[in-house]
């Protein structure tokens, strides 16, 4: 990805959304998230390979209430929620990704949704969330 030419418009909360990226692109683009005064949280996929460990790991990044179910209906309440997290807005990135698209594509393609319905819930609240998901054929597009 070239971030001369990808201009992410921070400023204005309709670029707000879920994009695919390169794992390379990962630091640079937290940088500048953080520095836009965004709250900034990494989910490593690496080796994840299924609903469960997925959850879990965004559980715990993401310091979910300990009443959290664990399935998808509990993601959705939590990141429409996150007031354990105060912030001017959101960005999660998801690294290495590959592995869960490849062996749970059924379960990529719900996060991929749930994400764009969280962007799109706060952003009607006027508060930018941002996911980025990390795949190795993403970084091959720039």
């Amino acid at each position: 990805m070239n971030h001369d030419a990808f201009e992410l418009g921070l400023d204005d909360i309709n670029n707000a959304g879920v994009y695919a990226i390169g794992n390379d692109d990962i630091g640079p683009l937290s940088a500048a998230m953080r520095d836009a005064g965004l709250r900034v949280a990494t989910i490593d996929l690496a080796g994840c390979h299924d609903k469960r460990t997925l959850l879990t790991r965004m559980a715990t990044q993401l310091d979910f209430p300990r009443t959290f179910g664990g399935n998808w209906d509990a993601l959705v309440d939590c990141l429409r929620d996150l007031s354990w997290i105060k912030a001017n807005g959101y960005a999660l990135f998801f690294s290495d990704a590959d592995g869960l698209r490849s062996d749970a594509a059924a379960d990529f393609d719900t996060l991929l949704k749930v994400l764009d319905e969280s962007s799109q819930f706060w952003a009607a609240q006027d508060v930018p969330f941002w996911a980025f998901v990390a795949l190795n054929d993403a970084a091959n597009d720039g």
